[in-house]
């Protein structure tokens, strides 16, 4: 059994992990202005966040960011030409050691009496300090004149054909780097194994890319040169795409060579493999390889401008650390856009390439989406996500909880009523049946009434005395419209996200404490439309100049025919009307407004106060033009005015309705006189 144990909070301890809602509650406001989810996650992600720990989960431009640094740092620190340096090199040391053993051959001749002996020593001395005097500069050169150099030195060629060892394996290494465990001596039987490999693999590929079957099979290939691959791939695809790695960052090492430094390097590589049928079997292998993986980066090229040489080995390492780092970038970039691209990332690689911390930001942010998939908050359709219902509910409860945060504990709360009486809502309180009751039977209470009285048994016999109702809460129904100015005002100065975080509290507070009351939205612009509580999430301000309350106060008393119980209209603007609909149905638009809006737009306010519909109006930028109109409305409709800002346009329009509920529930109306 598990069990758990509890202590007391000493501020040492780790605290809960980010989780879906934490996430959600990031998106909120972004979400909220702009109106897009996809845009918003991706703003995230390439921003980052602080967790619950407040640790900070670097984004994807940081990541770039210390890629570019890493390949930058790479490439001023080495000299690629240093891969030739370091060849030629050994390959003077060689020459050096034979040039000493030609030296103590002639000397030990000129020891002996031998004059005969001397005299060929002079001579072969004079002729092989000639044949090296005279190598050829080029690396492929040298190799091959040393190859059919007849040695003074045992030791001098020891060395060359250790040499040319090192160098066929790291050759084939640096083209087939899961090889290594399998090239440490490169024999004539472990090259024609090398060399059926290729054929068998390169018939494979063309069998496939020709749709035929594939002989042999990859598990038949695993089983004779397995030996040759000691990451085990799992398929052909795997192993396929591991090696078109591999030979594009050899390709890569080539590409970033001088002209002079690749002929070098490609000449020594055909003196090296003398075996034409090996070099074909390889060429081939590219070719097809190049073909099924074209983005595998065979054109990549990097600049070298540092001062540390690099040798051979190094070379083609380094070579697979800028590959990985330049798909590693490929993958950050592509998330960008499409945040499901980091599934591909190769954590651990990732943390060998850029250290832990960058590690721990890309698993994180590649569980972003899936986390708030798998909580129910978002789901895909037709390739976008878009919140659920539940995600709808999450989003409006981060704006509700956002605003009473804002708030003075003593000016909110539920106010309740202690009346009680017909209504519809259970208060989980029972009473004797009287006549005239609504027959809500408790039968829990009914059934334990006449039990008691009978003192048990079956069957249980009823009679009027037994039985219990349920006691129903008196309610009071309130009917809202929430008038959202979507002008373009509202986003340039600043008061779009505060009316909408309202927007979203408000249906919040009504769809969770109120459930039976009604709450209608209209957005207002150039022209006004119904908007849909689903839809207020990705609701944007519109790119239209024009405030035209009066077409929204039309809808709005439409919206309100419908429902009972008190009706109020709730108007977030910071503007006044400077549009309306005509006669032929057309917007009108004229700013400074004209009398004839202004007039069209108090008509409806008239029609909106003999249909016993209150208009409060909360105002985010109290220009005189804007006053001066409010004035006359609260006159006509005898509503309320409110003066308020972004900061506190939660606070007054929350408060203003709890007091409102309070006060229907109270049984008064506190509509001014």
């Amino acid at each position: 059994m598990r069990r758990a144990s509890y202590s007391k909070w000493d501020g040492t301890q780790t605290g809960f992990e980010f989780d879906a809602d934490d996430l959600l509650a990031e998106l909120t406001d972004d979400l909220l202005y702009h109106g897009d989810l996809n845009a918003a996650l991706r703003r995230l992600m390439q921003q980052g966040f602080r967790d619950r720990n407040d640790e900070r989960v670097a984004g994807l431009r940081e990541l770039l960011e210390k890629l570019k640094r890493r390949r930058r740092d790479e490439l001023e620190r080495y000299d690629l030409g240093g891969v030739y340096e370091d060849i030629a090199e050994r390959l003077r040391e060689v020459v050096e050691t034979e040039r000493g053993g030609i030296d103590r051959y002639r000397d030990e001749a000129r020891a002996s009496a031998d004059q005969r002996r001397q005299e060929i020593a002079e001579q072969v001395a004079a002729e092989r300090r000639m044949q090296l005097d005279l190598l050829p500069p080029d690396l492929a050169g040298t190799v091959r004149e040393l190859q059919q150099y007849e040695w003074t030195s045992d030791e001098a060629r020891q060395q060359f054909e250790q040499l040319m060892d090192e160098l066929r394996q790291e050759l084939v290494q640096s083209y087939f780097n899961q090889m290594a465990g399998a090239l440490q001596n490169l024999d004539e039987a472990q090259i024609q194994r090398m060399k059926d490999m290729f054929d068998a693999l390169n018939r494979m590929l063309e069998q496939r890319d020709a749709g035929q079957p594939i002989d042999p099979s990859f598990e038949e290939f695993m089983d004779r040169f397995g030996d040759f691959f000691p990451d085990n791939p799992q398929t052909l695809d795997e192993l396929l795409e591991q090696m078109a790695q591999q030979m594009a960052a050899m390709q890569a090492m080539l590409n970033s060579m001088t002209p002079e430094q690749r002929a070098q390097l490609q000449g020594l590589a055909q003196q090296l493999f003398e075996d034409m049928d090996l070099q074909w079997q390889m060429s081939r292998l590219q070719s097809n390889l190049q073909q099924a993986f074209p983005g595998a980066g065979w054109d990549r090229r990097y600049d070298f401008g540092g001062q540390d040489p690099l040798g051979f080995a190094e070379a083609a390492g380094l070579m697979n650390e800028l590959g990985d780092l330049d798909q590693l970038e490929n993958l950050l970039r592509n998330a960008q856009s499409a945040p499901g691209a980091l599934a591909d990332v190769d954590v651990d690689r990732a943390r060998e390439l850029l250290g832990n911390d960058a590690a721990r930001s890309l698993d994180q942010l590649s569980e972003l989406a899936r986390m708030l998939e798998e909580s129910g908050l978002i789901e895909q359709r037709e390739g976008r996500l878009e919140l659920t219902p539940r995600g709808l509910r999450r989003i409006g409860d981060n704006a509700l909880a956002d605003l009473f945060s804002r708030m003075a504990k003593d000016k909110m709360g539920r106010h309740q009523a202690d009346r009680s009486g017909l209504g519809h809502e259970r208060t989980y309180e029972t009473k004797p049946y009287e006549f005239g009751d609504p027959f809500n039977l408790s039968i829990e209470r009914t059934v334990r009434n006449a039990i008691q009285r009978t003192g048990g048994g079956t069957p249980v016999g009823l009679v009027p005395d037994d039985f219990e109702v349920e006691r129903t809460e008196s309610l009071t129904r309130g009917s809202t419209v929430l008038m959202l100015d979507l002008s373009l005002s509202m986003p340039m100065r600043d008061n779009f996200l505060a009316a909408k975080k309202v927007a979203m509290a408000l249906h919040a507070l009504i769809s969770s404490q109120f459930p039976r009351d009604f709450l209608g939205i209209v957005g207002f612009s150039e022209v006004a439309r119904e908007l849909k509580p689903e839809q207020l999430p990705e609701v944007s301000w519109d790119f239209v100049y024009g405030t035209n309350m009066q077409h929204a106060f039309v809808l709005s008393r439409r919206m309100l025919a419908r429902q009972t119980g008190t009706k109020q209209i709730i108007m977030i603007t910071d503007g006044e009307p400077t549009a309306h609909i005509q006669p032929n149905g057309e917007p009108f638009f004229s700013y400074p407004p004209v009398q004839e809006t202004v007039d069209a737009t108090l008509a409806e306010v008239m029609r909106c106060t003999r249909d016993g519909i209150r208009i409060n109006t909360f105002m985010l930028d109290a220009t005189s033009y804007l006053k001066s109109f409010v004035e006359k409305l609260t006159q006509l409709n005898r509503g309320r005015a409110f003066f308020t800002t972004p900061e506190t346009l939660g606070s007054f329009v929350l408060v203003d309705f709890m007091e409102q509920k309070r006060a229907m529930r109270g049984g008064r109306d506190r509509r001014p006189a």
